[in-house]
């Protein structure tokens, strides 16, 4: 196994390292889950440079590097739903749309074809990758400032609009790869 495809399987299980460090109470527990997911979304710059760099792209790294980062993506984002820190209804359209790409990647690799992620993807990811370290550095600050007693509610209301504009954004860019995803693989779909 190259190491493009060994930095994917690490960040799967980085995954779990990260949302136990979330899950967990404290300061520091909150900054390990942040450093955490700023490694693992950096080990997905790295497969993808070195796969590209070295010629090592692999069928394996094309269709796990994107089922690795849904598994991080999607991990954040469903515990700040359940922190309430994002809406449901934004959550609901990430996923869906994950769902049915990887459904339509699926079904290519069945008949022999191996879809691989394009820009409008990568763009996708790294919005949502974005906003989640923006989240993470919210959580990060809230649980500091919290130590010492002098936690203004104000301020939550001021980042949570903010991180609502950012997920905005994060959603157009999701439903924009997704349905170029779908027009660019349409000669697929027409042969269900």
């Amino acid at each position: 196994m190259n190491i493009p495809n060994r930095l994917t399987i690490l960040r799967i299980i980085l995954t779990f390292v990260f949302m136990f460090f979330l899950s967990r109470q404290g300061l520091w527990a909150k900054v390990l889950s942040l450093v955490i997911f700023i490694f693992a979304a950096v080990s997905d710059f790295l497969d993808g440079r070195i796969a590209q760099k070295n010629n090592m792209v692999t069928d394996f790294g094309k269709l796990m590097d994107p089922i690795a980062d849904k598994i991080l993506v999607l991990s954040a984002f469903a515990v700040f739903v359940q922190m309430q820190l994002i809406k449901a209804w934004m959550f609901i359209i990430i996923i869906s749309r994950e769902l049915i790409i990887t459904s339509l990647r699926l079904f290519a690799l069945n008949k022999g074809k191996v879809l691989s992620a394009t820009k409008a993807g990568k763009h996708k990811t790294i919005s949502q990758m974005f906003v989640i370290v923006a989240v993470l550095c919210f959580i990060v600050i809230k649980e500091a400032i919290k130590t010492y007693s002098i936690w203004n509610p104000n301020w939550e209301k001021i980042f949570c609009r903010s991180i609502f504009v950012l997920m905005l954004i994060t959603v157009v860019f999701t439903l924009y790869s997704g349905l170029s995803y779908l027009y660019e693989n349409r000669h697929i779909i027409t042969k269900i």
